[in-house]
């Protein structure tokens, strides 16, 4: 578009890609801990990464092409970056097994993470919301979300 710094765009990318990889290794080391704990709760956890992670990889797709990526080398980097999860679930497996004191502290400090998510910006963006008709689903969705939590929990 006119105006458009495809400069200053690029580098929008390579920040997104450098974050992206910061936080899939992180996740790595989330599903590691969560399998050492308890493989359940590996599973669970590893289902819940990927159900967030999906979205987000198709936005970051799509700030690549965006910052003047090429399909096919966008889709190269954000595969790149995906695989940091793995990275970080190998370095958070061989060393939590050897640590595995720690692993109760990896899991409060992630899980505490999702919920700072949720009460600084989602929940925010569900009281801007006008009408009932709106904010019905999401408050419904966060209902069946703890259900599920109480649910699990009674089960294990």
């Amino acid at each position: 578009a006119h105006g458009h710094d495809a400069h200053q765009a690029g580098k929008s990318g390579w920040m997104i890609l450098l974050g992206d990889a910061m936080h899939n290794f992180t996740d790595g080391i989330l599903i590691a801990a969560a399998f050492l704990a308890n493989p359940e709760l590996g599973i669970v956890t590893a289902l819940a990464i990927v159900a967030h992670e999906i979205p987000q990889e198709i936005g970051d797709f799509i700030v690549l092409l965006n910052a003047g990526f090429s399909r096919l080398r966008a889709y190269v980097f954000n595969l790149l970056c995906s695989l940091m999860a793995v990275a970080g679930g190998l370095l958070g497996y061989f060393t939590l097994d050897q640590a595995s004191g720690l692993i109760p502290y990896v899991l409060v400090f992630a899980s505490s993470g999702f919920i700072y998510i949720a009460v600084s910006d989602l929940m925010p963006q569900m009281q801007r919301r006008a009408t009932v008709r709106e904010s019905v689903p999401q408050v419904a969705l966060i209902a069946l979300g703890v259900a599920i939590v109480v649910m699990l929990n009674h089960a294990y």
